[in-house]
């Protein structure tokens, strides 16, 4: 009990240095959370959270990729004509709009390091503003597949792979159409987890880009941008991953 009670104590800040110790004149910046004893040591401690963080992420779209790499084994002429449904002019210029994206994050991690404060605000705007393109294009893609029947569960029909409108398609069997449905359903779940990590993303711009521009960062307080640029650089990697995967990899396969 009395361990537990000095600890509460320390907590709270009782117990602290008496006022006329060499200790109570030290100042600590604002930011410095009373757990902590340095910036250094906040700075460590946040920089591996997030890591941990990023290497849940990993393991999770990881299960995603293997899946798909084992149902592409499994049901390879299915899963090559879904993937030429796919916009590969949309997906391009996604793939470019986001790239963009993590260069102004990059260039926003620069800046709140070098505690420029207008310019970190601008590079945060821009990466926010990229973002919201991607999703605006993604949005279209999806609409897109909506038309087409290509939404399983909710608006599917092996129609169009049965019978291709397109006299150079070479018709699946109505068996192996059915598994069309395996490949929508990993590019809805793959695509739409990566959408949602956006989102989340977009929202933390708004709460940065505004304490950004009070100078919470121009004072060498820069944890907070650099640990969210490593999310937004891994949400960028994801997508270098999808693209590949969902777009290009059946271009050589001229059915």
């Amino acid at each position: 009990m009395d361990s537990e009670a000095a600890a509460i104590s320390a907590g709270h800040g009782i117990g602290q240095p008496a006022a006329g110790s060499p200790d109570a004149h030290h100042e600590h910046p604002a930011y410095l959370r009373h757990h902590f004893e340095t910036t250094g040591q906040q700075r460590e401690a946040a920089s591996f959270g997030m890591w941990v963080f990023l290497l849940t992420e990993i393991m999770f779209f990881g299960g995603l990729f293997c899946a798909y790499l084992i149902l592409r084994n499994w049901y390879y002429p299915a899963f090559v004509a879904g993937s030429h449904q796919m916009n590969l002019v949309l997906g391009t210029a996604n793939t470019a709009v986001l790239i963009t994206s993590g260069f102004f994050m990059a260039l926003a991690v620069w800046a709140a390091e070098v505690k420029r404060r207008e310019l970190l605000t601008w590079m945060l705007v821009l990466t926010t503003i990229f973002g919201l393109v991607f999703i605006v294009i993604k949005y279209f893609e999806w609409h897109a597949e909506w038309q087409h029947s290509h939404v399983p569960g909710l608006r599917f029909s092996i129609e169009e792979f049965v019978h291709p409108p397109n006299p150079h398609e070479i018709p699946l069997a109505p068996d192996m159409a059915e598994r069309t449905q395996e490949y929508f359903f990993l590019y809805f779940t793959m695509t739409g987890m990566h959408a949602t990590h956006m989102i989340i993303g977009i929202g933390i711009l708004a709460w940065l880009i505004w304490r950004a521009n009070r100078g919470d960062f121009s004072t060498g307080y820069v944890a907070p941008i650099e640990n969210f640029g490593l999310y937004w650089h891994f949400v960028d990697i994801v997508w270098l991953f999808l693209f590949p995967l969902l777009y290009l990899i059946n271009l050589h396969y001229m059915r």
